[in-house]
């Protein structure tokens, strides 16, 4: 089953939907998957730089208290799947053109899906900057990526993130995270670990 996950490195939900999926995935060793991550740039107009978070998060949500709410919501769900959500300790709302640009090359080294771990790490449970060139190189040289100095300013990783993009625009996909499989089925959200698991099996029925 061909699998293709669209989704961006500041996303929670994104994280929180990248743990179910792997739990369903266990709970049914005898589905074969193959995975890709797909980039979507929640905010591609963002400076280079990023900017503050606390101005990010004034400009999109208002209302303080509804995201204090929303922010205790995720550490209480993100605590079910082991992740320790530190919203506290992030500073900077990154672009994360660099980390998908890293994570193209990642596919090519089959280290995106530890590599991906390492990001949603770094920035929902210690706070890093991940759109820092210090922070990328460090992660990067932690989990054995080669060449991501080089890969950064490598035009044709440049167009697979552009190329996935343009993929979503055309299947319609305005959030993340979203699941697409075969190229004929879409599930949105980070959907429960039992609905991923059902999923799974209607899928395999389907094919049988």
């Amino acid at each position: 089953m061909h699998v293709e996950i669209y989704w961006d490195t500041v996303c929670p939900w994104c994280f929180i939907g990248k743990r179910r999926f792997y739990a369903a995935r266990r709970q049914r060793p005898q589905v074969a998957l193959d995975v890709h991550w797909r980039a979507f740039e929640l905010n591609p107009g963002l400076p280079a730089t990023g900017m503050d978070r606390d101005e990010y998060l004034q400009a999109k949500f208002g209302d303080r208290q509804r995201l204090q709410q929303m922010q205790e919501q995720l550490r209480e769900i993100g605590a079910s799947v082991d992740i320790h959500f530190r919203f506290d300790l992030i500073r900077r709302m990154p672009n994360t053109r660099a980390c998908h640009v890293l994570l193209a090359l990642a596919a090519e080294q089959g280290l995106q899906d530890s590599f991906s771990e390492a990001l949603f790490s770094a920035y929902f449970e210690e706070g890093r900057d991940i759109g820092d060139a210090e922070v990328l190189a460090e992660l990067s040289a932690r989990q054995g990526l080669d060449g991501a100095q080089r890969g950064l300013a490598e035009p044709w990783l440049q167009q697979r993130v552009l190329a996935d993009e343009s993929r979503a625009h055309e299947w319609g996909i305005s959030g993340v995270p979203t699941f697409i499989f075969d190229a004929r089925y879409a599930l949105s959200g980070a959907q429960p670990v039992e609905v991923f698991a059902q999923f799974f099996d209607s899928m395999s029925v389907s094919a049988a």
